[in-house]
C-alpha cells in the first residue's frame, strides 16, 4: 500500500519534518513531483538540514529512497545534497535510487526561468529561478532529456542539440548571461549522477509493493501551488496534488490508502500571487518573526496570515485526505486573539467556494475569532494537557474540515509531535 503526505497550503508547511517522523514505519519513501525549488527542512540530532530532492526518510537506515519519475532532477543540486548527506555516514549507494524517466534540468533550463521571469517586468509569479517550469515544459513538449539518457553514448550530442534550441529562445530574451560555469559543473554532478542507483521507477516500486513493503509518498510544494488546481498562474509545474502521485510514481489508484495532509496552525505563501488572509500589519510581522518564516530554498520572507479554512477544505476535497498534521501549532502561543477564514465575501456576496481567479475578484476574508491561549505548549507530551483555548481552536477546525487533525507539531524537533487518539 501507498500512504501519501503533502501540502494542503502554498507550500513551506513543514513537511520534512513530518516525512522524517513517519519514515521509520515505512520501507520505502519517494518522491514524486516538484524540483529543487521544494526544501524539506529536518532535524538530525541538534543540526539543521535542508533537502531539496532527496527524500526526507533518507537518514533512516532501514528505508530505501526514491526519486520518482515525476521530479525534475537538478544534478548539481543532487551532488551537493548528497556530499552533505554523506557527512553524517549515509551510504547512498544503500538507500538513494532515481528512476531513469526522471527528467533532468540543465543550465539553459534555469537561464530560461531567468529570463522570463525578468520579461514579465510587475507580473512576475515569484519563480525560484530555478529552471523548474522550462523542465517540465520540455517534458511535456517531449523535448527533455532524462536520467535514463545519461547512460547513452551520445548524451553530450543530444545535449547540444537542446542547448542550441533553448538558445535561440534566450537570443529572443536578448538574454547574454555567460552560462559556461553552469555547464562545466552540471557535467561534473552528471558524472557524479551516473554512479548512482539509476533504476526503472515503476518496476522498483510496484516490486516493493508485491512483496508487501509500506511505501510513503513525499510531495512537495503545497496544493494551492498545483499547476491545475491551485491559484493559477501563480502556481509551479506539477501536479502537487494526490493524483500526482500514480503519474509521478507509476502506482495504480487503488494502491492509495492514506492521504495526509499538512497544514500549519496559520497560513504562509512565498512568491506573488492571491493570499486571501494576508496580514500586512504588525500581527503579520510578530507571525513571521516567531515562526522564522523565511523560506529554506530561497531565504525570502513568507508572507504570513491567519488560517483559511475555505481553501483547506477544498484542498481536503481535492486530495481525499483521511487525516491531518497541524505543524508551528507553538507560534501561535503568545497570541491573545486568534482569527480562522470561514467564508470569503466576494463582489458582496459570501462564498465558501475557491473562485476561478482570486486576484481578479474584489475578496474580503470572514472570520471567526477566537481567544489565544497564552501558554508555550512546546513541553506537552499529550494532547489533554493542551490549554483549553487551544483545543476548542482544534475541534472548531475539525468540525469545520470533516477531516480529523491527528498529529500537532508543537516545535522544529522531530521528537514534538503529538497524537491525538
Amino acid at each position: 500500500m501507498v500512504d501519501v503526505i503533502l501540502g494542503l497550503q502554498w507550500g513551506d508547511e513543514g513537511k520534512g519534518k513530518i516525512v522524517d517522523w513517519f519514515a521509520k514505519d515505512y520501507d520505502v519513501i519517494a518522491r514524486f513531483q516538484g524540483g529543487p525549488n521544494a526544501g524539506h527542512t529536518l532535524y538530525v540530532g541538534d543540526k539543521k538540514i535542508v533537502l531539496h530532492q532527496i527524500p526526507s526518510g533518507v537518514f533512516h537506515p532501514n528505508t530505501v529512497n526514491l526519486i520518482g519519475n515525476g521530479v525534475v532532477l537538478d544534478p548539481v543540486t543532487l551532488k551537493k545534497e548528497c556530499e552533505t548527506v554523506s557527512s553524517f555516514g549515509i551510504d547512498l549507494k544503500k538507500n538513494l535510487f532515481i528512476s531513469e524517466r526522471t527528467h533532468l534540468i540543465l543550465p539553459t533550463h534555469r537561464a530560461l526561468d531567468k529570463a522570463a521571469e525578468l520579461s514579465k517586468g510587475n507580473q512576475k509569479i515569484g519563480s525560484t529561478l530555478k529552471g523548474i517550469g522550462p523542465a517540465y515544459m520540455d517534458k511535456t513538449g517531449r523535448n527533455g532529456l532524462r536520467v535514463g539518457d545519461l547512460l547513452d553514448k551520445n548524451f553530450t550530442t543530444s545535449y547540444i542539440r537542446l542547448r542550441l534550441k533553448h538558445q535561440k529562445l534566450l537570443d529572443n530574451y536578448s538574454f547574454s548571461e555567460d552560462i559556461s560555469a553552469w555547464e562545466e559543473e552540471f557535467f561534473e554532478a552528471v558524472d557524479f549522477l551516473r554512479g548512482l542507483n539509476i533504476v526503472n521507477g515503476e518496476y522498483f516500486i510496484n516490486e516493493k509493493l508485491n512483496q508487501g513493503k509500506k511505501v510513503l509518498a513525499e510531495g512537495a510544494q503545497g496544493t494551492m501551488l498545483d499547476i491545475d488546481f491551485g491559484t493559477f498562474p501563480y502556481v509551479t509545474s506539477s501536479n502537487t496534488i494526490s493524483a500526482g502521485v500514480c503519474t509521478g510514481l507509476g502506482v495504480a489508484p487503488q494502491r492509495i490508502r492514506e492521504v495526509i495532509g499538512i497544514t500549519k496552525a496559520y497560513c504562509t505563501r512565498v512568491g506573488s500571487g492571491p493570499f486571501p488572509t494576508e496580514l500586512n500589519d504588525e500581527t503579520g510581522e510578530e507571525l513571521r518573526k516567531v515562526g522564522n518564516e523565511f523560506g529554506a530554498t530561497t531565504g525570502r520572507p513568507r508572507r504570513c496570515g491567519w488560517i483559511d479554512l475555505v481553501a483547506l477544505r477544498y484542498t481536503c476535497m481535492i486530495n481525499g485526505v483521511t487525516k491531518i498534521v497541524m505543524t508551528k501549532a507553538d507560534v501561535l502561543d503568545g497570541f491573545n486573539e486568534l482569527k480562522v477564514c470561514t467564508s470569503y465575501r466576494l463582489n458582496g456576496r459570501e462564498s465558501t467556494e475557491i473562485p476561478f481567479q482570486m486576484e481578479k475578484i474584489s475578496m474580503e476574508p470572514v472570520y471567526k475569532s477566537f481567544s489565544g491561549w497564552n501558554k508555550d505548549i512546546c513541553a506537552a507530551k499529550d494532547y489533554e494537557k493542551l490549554p483549553e483555548n487551544m483545543k476548542l481552536y482544534i475541534e472548531f477546525i475539525n468540525q469545520f474540515l470533516g477531516v480529523p487533525i491527528r498529529y500537532i507539531s508543537n516545535g522544529p524537533k522531530r521528537e514534538q509531535l503529538l497524537t491525538i487518539e
